[in-house]
């Protein structure tokens, strides 16, 4: 636990000066107004409203897009132990686990930006998708397992069929582990900036259009670190990305805890 609270008391020390309510309010200012305002010795005007706002856009896009095909193969890979696809799946899925993201991104921007001729929130999101799978994929897979058979077996001999027995009974009774594999995976894929810069690309102002280039909390990060007029922004920035994660974990974490399998 040292290595995180150094990291935190950090980020507090030489960020709480501009997390205040501008922070969460305003859009990023611009280079010219921060150097205006370190020379009057006052806080850099503005925040980082349009990161956050984008942030919440591509992350939404990207469950949408993530969390029924993960959940879908998950109860495929629990469910057809003896399918030939399985083991084939299964080991797609680790590989797709430890490719680098900046690879992903790379890949989205071929198969996304290039045919839309314009970087985006959803090719910033199908990036995300992508790289959120694998943890979904395996925590719903082992979430099912855990379930007695004989959970199963009751409710088909009651008469249910299949896909009644599977989104009726085995999903609601696997629905901790598979919420909680979910979250984690958000708040994996939150503070990731490398494919969002070959996807989203980043915007100045808020933007709610899925097919234009939008902002986020790691692009901004990004653009205050290569700007010194900006770098008091970037501690800031970092500390609420990382207490938002932090608060995800917790809740996740939570509801492990509470609707845990017996």
């Amino acid at each position: 636990m040292i290595p995180l609270f150094l990291i935190l008391w950090e980020l507090i020390k030489k960020g709480y000066k501009q997390f205040n309510f501008s922070l969460f309010t305003e859009i990023a200012p611009t280079s010219m107004d921060a150097m205006l305002a370190k020379m009057s010795d006052d806080l850099i005007p503005g925040g980082i409203l349009n990161g956050i706002t984008g942030s919440l856009l591509i992350l939404a896009m990207a469950i949408l897009i993530s969390i029924p095909v993960g959940i879908f193969t998950g109860i495929f890979l629990a469910e057809k132990k003896n399918n030939f696809y399985v083991q084939l799946i299964r080991s797609l899925t680790d590989l797709l686990q430890g490719i680098p993201s900046i690879v992903i991104g790379v890949i989205v921007y071929i198969w996304v930006v290039k045919p839309m001729h314009s970087y985006s929130a959803l090719a910033g999101s199908v990036a995300l998708a992508i790289m959120m799978l694998p943890m979904i994929i395996r925590s719903t897979e082992e979430s099912v397992k855990m379930l007695p058979i004989t959970l199963k077996e009751a409710a088909l001999a009651l008469g249910g069929s299949y896909t009644n027995v599977i989104f009726k009974v085995l999903l609601p009774s696997a629905f901790g582990g598979i919420f909680t594999g979910s979250l984690l995976a958000v708040s994996r894929v939150m503070g990731e900036t490398a494919p969002l810069l070959v996807t989203a690309l980043g915007a100045s102002t808020i933007n709610w259009n899925v097919a234009e280039p939008t902002s986020a909390i790691p692009l901004l990060i990004w653009e205050f670190y290569n700007d010194p007029n900006l770098s008091d922004l970037v501690w800031s920035s970092s500390l609420l990305l990382l207490l938002v994660i932090l608060f995800i974990n917790v809740i996740a974490k939570s509801i492990s805890k509470k609707w845990k399998i017996q």
